[in-house]
């Protein structure tokens, strides 16, 4: 409803939409947060760098699917990085913007949202359009969570 992409599809649209929203909840969540901070699980729940690390590496791998590609060994590396602790602040967010860059990028050279495409070893029915929607709307809700452990983080912080 911002008026922005006009000249783009609606589900594409959509799509990055979503994408931009994210940037923007991480650059106003993730201000003044420390590497600390990032690294910080209270209660046991993931990371606010494991939240940008994988929004970014999730789409990636969503999108490789789209492209009717499988993951490369690079990919699964990187997959099974995500929860590593160490991240600075300055790594995740840079991370996270590269991510979103090349996954608009990649969505506006997406076509035929019907054509079915295969997801993981198994194959997974789904289409260019289905994991179109996915990416949209799986990182929303690691931007959900993302914002939420970092207001807590802040909070413990001011209580301590």
């Amino acid at each position: 409803m911002r008026g922005t992409f006009a000249e783009v599809d609606a589900v594409r649209r959509q799509v990055l939409h979503a994408l931009e929203l994210a940037g923007e909840d991480a650059a106003k969540w993730c201000y003044g947060l420390t590497d600390e901070d990032v690294n910080a699980r209270p209660f046991g729940v993931a990371s606010v760098a494991f939240h940008l690390r994988h929004m970014a590496r999730s789409l990636d791998r969503l999108l490789t699917y789209a492209e009717g590609r499988q993951l490369s060994d690079e990919q699964m590396a990187a997959l099974r990085s995500e929860l590593a602790a160490g991240a600075t602040v300055a790594e995740v967010l840079e991370e996270f913007r590269v991510g979103l860059d090349s996954a608009a990028s990649r969505v506006m050279g997406l076509k035929g949202y019907e054509e079915v495409r295969g997801v993981g070893r198994a194959g997974l029915p789904s289409t260019v359009g289905g994991l179109m929607v996915h990416c949209a709307e799986h990182t929303q809700r690691h931007v959900g969570q993302m914002v939420t452990t970092a207001q807590v983080v802040v909070g413990m912080r001011r209580i301590a």
